[in-house]
């Protein structure tokens, strides 16, 4: 399974996937052959997230531990970095990240990076939400936590501006056999300071009530207009055309 994969902006033959048990793997025939590029270098075999840094080809960040937590996930081991477009991946840390749903990349520096960690799939942690680094993962700092228990599942820069960030966190515990899905934790949110500071965004339109597993996506076409799909009572798909 597959839950993590990207393409490289500017090169229409290039892609890169991670799979669920099976590490990091690349293409260069646009995926008609792939070649594995991680073996003997992780520490987990569970890739939850991938991105390529648009400004530099040769960045690469994968988050480990799919954030589509069936009950028998994988965990991971945190971030880890390519500066050689693959051949070669240092760990960055967040180890007790365990499930990452999500990595970005600022389209105009590659040393900052976001990421959306989910946590603990059956016990609460407090290494979860999301994530920012300005030094490349050498260092980096808890952004947006809401609670032990909710983690982050998505997180989305704007195209036209990346100072603009919106997040989606999930309240969610899973034993073998049960997912429970949902809580006041759940939710999505906006920053326009690249993080610093959050606003969670309950305006009109949005689903009321408990919600679960939120996905989010700005536009690459219409400035302004966000995506959201909603777990909920009156869960869907919705859409924003004025930044949520």
């Amino acid at each position: 399974r597959v839950t993590a994969v990207t393409g490289v902006h500017g090169q229409r033959n290039v892609y890169y996937f991670g799979g669920t048990g099976s590490g990091i793997w690349k293409s260069v025939d646009s995926g008609n052959s792939w070649t594995n590029v991680s073996d003997g270098q992780l520490g987990a075999g569970s890739v939850g997230a991938i991105a390529v840094a648009a400004s530099d080809a040769n960045v690469v960040y994968a988050g480990m531990g799919e954030g589509c937590i069936r009950g028998n996930a994988s965990r991971g081991d945190g971030v880890y970095r390519s500066t050689d477009a693959g051949r070669s991946w240092k760990h960055l840390g967040l180890a007790d990240s365990r499930q990452i749903g999500r990595v970005r990349i600022d389209p105009r520096d590659p040393d900052v990076v976001y990421v959306a960690a989910l946590g603990h799939t059956f016990g609460a942690n407090r290494e979860r939400g999301v994530f920012r680094s300005r030094d490349g993962g050498a260092t980096w700092r808890n952004v947006l936590f809401v609670n032990d228990s909710t983690g982050a599942i998505d997180l989305d820069l704007d195209p036209n501006n990346p100072r603009i960030l919106y997040a989606a966190t999930w309240q969610v515990f899973r034993t073998p056999w049960s997912l429970t899905s949902g809580g006041t934790g759940s939710g999505l949110w906006k920053s326009t300071d690249a993080g610093e500071t959050w606003t969670r965004l309950t305006g009109e339109g949005l689903p009321k009530g408990i919600w679960g597993r939120v996905g989010v996506s700005a536009s690459r076409a219409a400035p302004g207009r966000v995506f959201a799909a909603i777990e909920a009572e009156a869960g869907g798909v919705y859409r924003s055309d004025d930044y949520g």
